[in-house]
C-alpha cells in the first residue's frame, strides 16, 4: 500500500482520535473540540450575543424560562455544563443554542406560544443541540477542512484557528444544522420534555405555528435559516406519528397559567426603540430623526443604525459616541490608526452643535472615502459617518451628505407618544367564530395573525371561557 500524505494522514489519525460515542445520541461523533473548549466558546459568545440583541427587562420571565430549562437540561445526558436560558428583546419568532449550553428564547417566540407545553418542546429542541454537540460537530469538520487545505494548524491551544472556520462570538449564531441534526434534536426534545409529562402534541403544534408564521406580516417574521431545516409540517407529521406509535407521550400542557404571563408582553416591533418610515428613521425616546438616502437597504440595531447603498458599495452608520463634546469625539475618530481626515468644520446641524470632517481611511482592503458628522443632542453625541471606496465615493458623497444633514430634533407628538403593540387577554363570554371575535375585540394585526399566535382556524368557533390573545396599542 502507498503511504498516505502527511495532511490526509494526520486526518485520518485525527478523526479515529477525535470520534466518541455521544451519550445522548449513542452515535460515534466526531470532535476536535474538548468539553472546557466548547463551554468556553459559549461564554465569550454569550456575552456578545447578550449585548448585541439585548434581554428582555423582566426577571420574572428571565427567571421563569431558566428553570424551566435547567428541569430538563439537569435531567439530560450532560447535566455538569453550565446551563444559561435567556429571553432575548427580539420580535423575531426564534430559538437557538450556543455550545456549551447557552441557549436563547425570543420574546417573538414567546407571544407566539400558547401553552407552557410548547415552550418545553422548543427548549428541548435547543437543549438536544447542546447535548448531542451539533455546533462542535459542524466546527470540528470546519478544522479538518482547514486542515485538508494546509490552512492554519487545528491543534493550536488558543483555538484561533477555530475562531477563524467557525466564527467567534455572533458567528456562532450562522452555524446552520443539517436537516438530520434538526431532526434528531427534535427526538430529543420530545424525550425531555415528555420526561416532564408535557404532551408532545404541543411540540407538533409549534411547527404548525412556524408554518403559519413563516407567512405573516405583522410580528410573525422567521429567521432566513430555516429555509434550510426540514420542512415545519413534516416535522409536525413525524412527532404526531411517535405519538401514535406509542413512543412518545404526555398530559401537561398548562395553557392559561402560561397565556396569563403574556399578558402585556410587547407584540412585533419596539417602536420606543426606533422606528423607520420609508427611508426615514425615527427614534420617540431619544427625540431625533435622521433621513436615510431613498432606496437604500436599512437596519435598526442595537447598537446602530445602517443603511446600505442598493449597489452594496456604500455604508451609512449611526451610533452614540462616549465623548463629552463633538471636537472631542471628531478628534478622537480622525485620530484611529490609517486615518486622514480633512475638510474640518464645527457648523451647526439644524441648531444642533456639530463637528464635521472628510476622511479617507487605508485599511488592507484598499482606501476607503467618507464623510462623519458629530451631533449633540440633549446630553448625548451622535457619531452619523458613511463611506464608500473610494473609486466610488464621488458618486454616493451627495446622497452620504444629505443624510448627515437630515439629524433633527423631533416634536410630533405623533411621534414622541408612539407605543408598542401588546399581548391583551380577552375571556371569550360566549362561542364565537374567529371572525367574530376579531369584530369584537379589534386587535392592531390582521386576523390571519391574531388566528396563528392563537392556534386557531378561520372560520373556527371559539368556545365560550376561552381565553384568547388579542394585540392592542399599549399605553404610554
Amino acid at each position: 500500500m502507498r503511504p498516505l500524505p502527511i495532511p490526509a494522514l494526520l486526518v485520518a489519525l485525527l478523526v479515529a482520535s477525535g470520534c466518541a460515542v455521544n451519550p445522548a445520541t449513542g452515535e460515534r461523533q466526531l470532535s476536535l473540540v474538548s468539553e472546557g473548549q466548547e463551554i468556553q466558546m459559549g461564554r465569550e459568545a454569550d456575552a456578545e450575543v447578550s449585548a448585541s440583541l439585548g434581554l428582555v427587562a423582566d426577571d420574572g420571565w428571565q427567571t421563569y424560562v431558566q428553570s424551566l430549562g435547567d428541569r430538563m437540561a439537569l435531567a439530560s445526558e450532560r447535566p455538569n455544563l453550565p446551563w444559561t436560558f435567556r429571553v432575548v428583546d427580539d420580535p423575531v419568532v426564534n430559538a437557538f443554542a450556543l455550545p456549551g449550553g447557552f441557549i436563547y428564547i425570543t420574546r417573538g417566540i414567546l407571544t407566539h406560544f400558547s401553552s407552557e407545553a410548547e415552550l418545553m418542546g422548543v427548549l428541548g429542541h435547543e437543549i438536544g443541540h447542546v447535548t448531542a454537540r451539533h455546533s462542535v460537530s459542524q466546527m470540528s469538520r470546519a478544522q479538518l477542512a482547514q486542515l485538508g487545505l494546509g490552512v492554519g494548524s487545528i491543534l493550536a491551544p488558543d483555538l484561533a484557528p477555530l475562531a477563524e472556520a467557525a466564527g467567534a462570538g455572533l458567528g456562532l449564531l450562522f452555524l446552520r444544522y443539517g436537516r438530520d441534526d434538526e431532526r434528531q434534536a427534535d427526538d430529543l426534545g420530545l424525550r425531555y420534555m415528555t420526561r416532564e409529562n408535557y404532551d408532545p402534541r404541543e411540540m407538533a403544534a409549534t411547527f404548525e405555528m412556524l408554518a403559519d408564521a413563516s407567512g405573516a406580516a405583522e410580528g410573525g417574521r422567521v429567521p432566513a435559516f430555516l429555509s434550510t431545516h426540514p420542512d415545519p409540517l413534516e416535522r409536525r407529521d413525524r412527532i404526531i406519528a411517535r405519538i401514535d406509535a406509542g413512543e412518545v407521550s404526555g398530559t401537561r400542557i398548562e395553557r392559561e397559567a402560561f397565556l396569563r404571563r403574556l399578558e402585556g408582553m410587547t407584540f412585533g416591533e419596539d417602536p420606543r426603540q426606533g422606528y423607520f418610515e420609508e427611508n426615514v428613521f425615527l427614534h420617540p425616546e431619544l427625540a431625533f430623526r435622521l433621513d436615510f438616502p431613498v432606496g437604500w437597504r436599512t437596519l435598526n440595531g442595537r447598537d446602530a443604525v445602517q443603511g446600505v447603498s442598493a449597489e452594496e458599495d456604500a455604508l451609512l452608520v449611526l451610533t452614540q459616541d462616549d465623548a463629552s463634546t463633538p471636537g472631542a469625539a471628531r478628534d478622537a475618530f480622525l485620530g484611529g490608526e490609517g486615518m486622514r481626515g480633512t475638510n474640518l468644520s464645527n457648523e451647526a446641524v439644524n441648531g444642533l452643535p456639530a463637528a464635521r470632517a472628510d476622511f479617507l481611511a487605508t485599511t488592507e482592503q484598499g482606501t476607503l472615502a467618507g464623510a462623519v458628522v458629530f451631533i449633540a443632542h440633549d446630553g448625548d453625541v451622535y457619531r452619523i459617518f458613511g463611506y464608500a471606496p473610494e473609486a466610488r465615493w464621488s458618486a454616493r458623497s451627495s446622497a452620504v451628505r444629505g443624510a448627515l444633514g437630515s439629524f433633527r430634533r423631533v416634536t410630533d407628538p405623533d411621534v414622541l407618544n408612539r407605543q408598542a403593540d401588546e399581548i391583551e387577554l380577552v375571556r371569550t363570554t360566549a362561542a364565537m367564530s374567529v371572525e367574530e371575535f376579531h369584530r369584537r375585540y379589534p386587535s392592531e394585526v390582521p386576523i390571519e395573525t391574531i388566528a396563528t399566535i392563537n392556534r386557531l382556524e378561520l372560520g373556527e368557533t371559539i368556545p365560550s371561557g376561552t381565553l384568547v390573545k388579542r394585540v392592542v396599542s399599549g399605553s404610554p
